[in-house]
């Protein structure tokens, strides 16, 4: 029973991208400032996009090597992620890891 309302939006769906498209080529071939305006600014997404594709090919490694930093310690190169005296799990004064209760 579904199957005509599925097929009706289907093919209202459709329709407004077929009518869409024909608008589109109409103004397309009208040659008009919109479509300059948008090949113009089409043709620069394109081409820096291109061009950032191939900047990474080139300066990806040193990009990735410079924000990369091995060594012991944290995320930051050499500090700790806690004080050398204390465990990860403990506080100051010795207690256990406090946990949620419900």
């Amino acid at each position: 029973m579904d199957e005509p309302w599925d097929f009706e939006f289907l093919s209202r769906v459709v329709e407004g991208f077929v009518s869409f498209l024909s608008e589109f080529v109409d103004d397309w071939m009208a040659n008009d400032m919109r479509v300059a305006v948008f090949k113009i600014l089409f043709s620069w997404l394109i081409l820096s996009l291109i061009a950032i594709h191939f900047a990474w090919k080139v300066y990806g490694n040193t990009v990735n090597d410079m924000y990369y930093r091995q060594g012991t310690g944290g995320q930051n190169g050499g500090t700790p992620d806690t004080a050398p005296h204390l465990s990860g799990w403990e506080s100051a004064s010795g207690d256990a890891l406090k946990t949620h209760r419900e």
